[in-house]
């Protein structure tokens, strides 16, 4: 199978899932020596991408160590289950919140259908592929796991969930950020340039943990951020700390255009996703709108939902 494998700086590389649209979902992997460490899987149609990039680099699937989860939204953690069933030495590393939906992941997809849909649920992600209860390791926060003597240390930084963690590479100098630094698709680049989108989807939004975690990864003064949506951004501590205080302004934003929202229920849910668009555009002038409709589609109904349910039940 041919695979989208973007190598990176350190032995890291991007792997591109093919979830939803190219370019849109990464799969992150570091090869240290001959063991690997997986940050985030995405769904489970991608399961024969990641073995095929393995065997690319002349590894199996014995080699592989731990798979990370930064938290278990579907889109990175849907195929857990499915990866750890076909890596039988790796062990699953995950907030402690999340652990329970591994080990049993059926109110987890409940809970994604009523926001996807049933069809739409099964299409994307399948059915649920449960990990045994002895492979699952609750991460504390600052924890360290060590791959071929390699440190990754796992950092608590809710906002966009809470039990969402981010892996600091200290020898890459560089964080896996999952939602955490917000999304930044390489089809909304311009002149290499990235556009940074705050990712307030539902149900657990919470803007200042938000900005005090965006804080905390910025405190590390890292020279690069891995996003699950899409890969690397930054080269140099100075880049990510500008591309971080333009994300600590946009959740400010954000922020201010929910709470100024008028009407309630789904007129508000309208209201919402028009201001959210009319920001994408105000923000990303040398985009065209309808690149930014398309692009942004889903990410701007899901951020709409997310602040309706911020405003409702903070």
């Amino acid at each position: 199978m041919q695979t989208t494998l973007l190598p990176c700086p350190d032995h890291i590389y991007a792997l591109d899932s093919g979830y939803m649209r190219p370019q849109m979902d990464a799969v992150h992997f570091i090869a240290q020596e001959g063991r690997v460490a997986v940050i985030d899987t995405a769904h489970q149609a991608s399961l024969p991408r990641f073995l095929a990039a393995l065997a690319e680099l002349g590894l199996s699937a014995d080699a592989v160590d731990y798979i990370f989860l930064t938290h278990v939204h579907l889109d990175h953690a849907g195929g857990a289950g499915a990866y750890m069933a076909a890596l039988p030495h790796a062990k699953l590393v995950v907030h402690p919140r999340g652990a329970r939906h591994m080990i049993d992941p059926g109110q987890l997809f409940a809970g994604a259908a009523a926001v996807y849909g049933e069809a739409a649920l099964h299409r994307l992600y399948g059915n649920p592929v449960p990990v045994p209860a002895e492979r699952v390791m609750e991460a504390a926060d600052e924890q360290v796991f060590t791959l071929a003597g390699r440190p990754l240390q796992c950092l608590y930084t809710p906002g966009h969930a809470k039990h969402h963690l981010c892996i600091w590479d200290k020898t890459a100098r560089a964080c896996f950020t999952g939602d955490a630094f917000g999304l930044a698709y390489r089809e909304l680049e311009v002149a290499g340039h990235p556009f940074l989108f705050p990712a307030t989807t539902p149900v657990q939004f919470d803007p200042e943990a938000m900005k005090a975690s965006i804080r905390r990864l910025l405190a590390l003064q890292p020279e690069a951020m891995y996003l699950t949506h899409f890969s690397r951004i930054g080269g140099s501590v100075e880049t990510v700390a500008r591309l971080g205080a333009d994300l600590l302004r946009r959740v400010e934003t954000l922020v201010t255009l929910a709470e100024t929202a008028p009407g309630t229920g789904d007129a508000r849910q309208s209201a919402l996703h028009a201001r959210l668009f009319s920001f994408a555009c105000a923000e990303a002038p040398d985009l065209s709108p309808e690149r930014l409709a398309h692009i942004l589609k889903t990410d701007l109904e899901l951020n709409a939902q997310g602040l309706r349910w911020w405003l409702e039940h903070r």
